[in-house]
């Protein structure tokens, strides 16, 4: 699973071990709630094989605002980093199997590694690419209608659209599956 990223870090071998060493490998079924809303996030996540989807409750209505696949990494990170409740859900939507770290042995080697330019740019621009995602779904909340953002999701990211249930898509684009079919059901008509 690691060595993928052996290539970013360039450390010894010896510490390369020592920091993987640190994950543990987890496999767990489908709908597998790995932090609840209000649980102050303590593991971060990497995926090795599966889909997550992050989410919140508004008023007993599910709302999904990202979702992750293999080699992303997963925590609720304002919960994660500040030690503050998270604000959201994260929970596994196919069989998945994750590799974990806790946050106090990611502490330990980024506290090594920060002196070190390099895997500190790798970790910042790990985090701040989330930042982009976020700002890039909240700004087209804003601009785009359904019919454009479910446009943009098959242009961008077609692997949600070919492995996520119709629901959880709805819910990430902020309509009723119904609206959904019916964006869909267009879309087909149109290209008749």
């Amino acid at each position: 699973m690691f060595d993928q990223f052996r290539n970013k870090f360039l450390l010894t071998d010896e510490k390369w071990l020592e920091y993987i060493n640190y994950f543990n490998r987890i496999e767990v079924p489908s709908k597998t709630t790995l932090l609840e809303e209000g649980e102050v996030s303590k593991k971060l996540f990497i995926i090795e094989r599966g889909c997550i989807r992050v989410w919140f409750n508004n008023n007993g209505k599910d709302l999904t605002t990202q979702f992750f696949f293999e080699n992303q990494s997963v925590a609720s990170i304002e919960s994660f980093i500040k030690k503050t409740p998270s604000p959201v859900v994260v929970e596994t939507i196919e069989v998945s199997v994750l590799w974990w770290i806790h946050k106090n042995d990611l502490d330990k080697i980024l506290e090594e590694i920060k002196e070190i330019p390099e895997l500190r740019d790798v970790l910042i621009n790990m985090l701040f690419q989330r930042t982009f995602d976020y700002m890039k779904y909240f700004v087209s909340f804003i601009k785009d209608s359904p019919t454009q953002r479910y446009l943009n999701l098959i242009e961008e990211r077609p692997q949600i659209i070919q492995r996520v249930p119709q629901h959880y898509i709805a819910s990430y684009l902020g309509v009723t599956t119904v609206h959904l079919s019916r964006i869909k059901s267009k879309l087909v008509h149109k290209k008749d």
